[in-house]
């Protein structure tokens, strides 16, 4: 029963490694996306061109840890769909896109623990992967320009 236990846990471990190892963390699938310039639709509006880039850079980035549906996994990895804590902040959500969290959070009342690695290199990166979240998933969340963020910094230690 023991030698099960150990057995489960391992595997538990390496697959939450593998998942966490496929949620992002770096610059290089994004590199094409970071040299694309984005045009800046009028306050509020969405720009269908960033909305582009921006799922694809979900799809290649986000959806592993926050799933196809924006719901998340329990209790690692938090829902991006009709989340409390998305919507209260977008600099923020930019902010933790260029340079990964370790920090606890609470989401929709529950609490989530796991690290999230740098996603992109760049604010217009950034700024397109949020805007397609808080428009996607049923998400009414309205966007945010690279000029709000613009005194938003990279971490120069990622």
């Amino acid at each position: 029963m023991k030698t099960l236990n150990v057995l489960a846990l391992a595997f538990i471990g390496i697959l939450s490694l593998s998942v966490l190892s496929s949620c992002g963390g770096g610059k290089s699938s994004d590199q094409k996306a970071d040299s694309t310039q984005v045009s800046q639709a009028p306050a509020g509006a969405v720009d269908e061109a960033q909305m582009t880039l921006g799922k694809g850079i979900y799809e290649a980035k986000c959806k592993a840890c926050h799933q196809p549906t924006g719901l998340g996994l329990k209790p690692a990895f938090p829902p991006l769909a009709n989340s409390d804590y998305l919507l209260a902040d977008k600099k923020r959500a930019v902010l933790q896109a260029l340079n990964g969290s370790n920090h606890e959070i609470i989401v929709n009342g529950e609490k989530y623990t796991a690290p999230m690695p740098q996603q992109v290199g760049t604010a217009d990166s950034a700024v397109a992967v949020i805007n397609y979240v808080l428009n996607s998933f049923g998400n009414n969340g309205g966007t945010i320009t690279v000029d709000e963020v613009k005194d938003l910094v990279i971490d120069p230690r990622k």
